[in-house]
Order: structure tokens, then sequence, then C-alpha cells
């Protein structure tokens, strides 16, 4: 396996952890925190860079079936982000969050966990 490719995975594992970490917390306290931005971004970053490793790393080319599902779901937690982002700038920081937005928060992360899992399937068939 390239180097590269080693790295976009050791990365999306981090971005993983982030992300789990800000939605559990919003989750629970059912509030936009600082913590919550702070491991979403941090999870946004790690997934960028992640997916461009990925990229460079395979050899099939950028888009397939897990690429689509892939670059959606980065799609769908850089909107989740931004919307938190958004909510802060409008309500305050440790406003609480409407469970509609609590509610596309995780889907957006189970979406997102869905594109993690097909990925880890696709490295252990190999």
């Amino acid at each position: 396996m390239k180097p590269v490719l080693i790295a976009g995975i050791s990365i999306v594992n981090l971005a993983l952890i982030s992300y789990t970490i800000a939605i559990i917390i919003q989750s629970r306290k059912k509030m936009m925190s600082r913590q919550v931005l702070t491991f979403l971004t941090i999870g946004v970053v790690f997934d960028v860079v992640a997916t461009i490793c990925m990229i460079l790393g395979t050899e099939e080319g950028p888009m397939t079936l897990h690429g689509f599902i892939g670059y959606s779901s980065l799609t769908g937690m850089i909107i989740d982000t931004i919307f938190s982002y958004r909510f802060v700038k409008q309500n305050g920081i440790n406003a609480s969050i409407p469970k509609r937005f609590t509610s596309w928060s995780q889907v957006a992360y189970f979406y997102w966990i869905i594109a993690y899992i097909t990925g880890a399937i696709i490295v252990a068939v190999r």
C-alpha cells in the first residue's frame, strides 16, 4: 500500500474521533459549545486532508461508488459545520439547539460513518 494512502487512512481515523466527540457532546448537552465547534472544525480539516491523500494514493481514480459516498458525506459534514457556526453567530455560544438541528447533525454524521465503513471494507478486502 502506498504511504500516502496509509497516511490518508490514519488521518481519516482522526476525523472519525473528532466528529464522534463533537456529535456526542452536541447530542448530550443539546447546545452549541466551543468544544463542538472545535471538534467539528478539526474533523473537517482531517477529513479534507485524508480525502486528498486517498485520491492521490488510489489507482482507480476519484470517481468510484465509495468516492461518491465519501465526497457527499464530507460535504454533509462541511455543511453541518457551516450551519453550526451560523447558529452560533445568530444565537450565541452555548445556545440551546433545536431538536431538528441535532437530528440534522446526527444524520450527517451517520452518513459519514457509512462512508467510513465502506472505505474500511474496501481496505479489508484488498
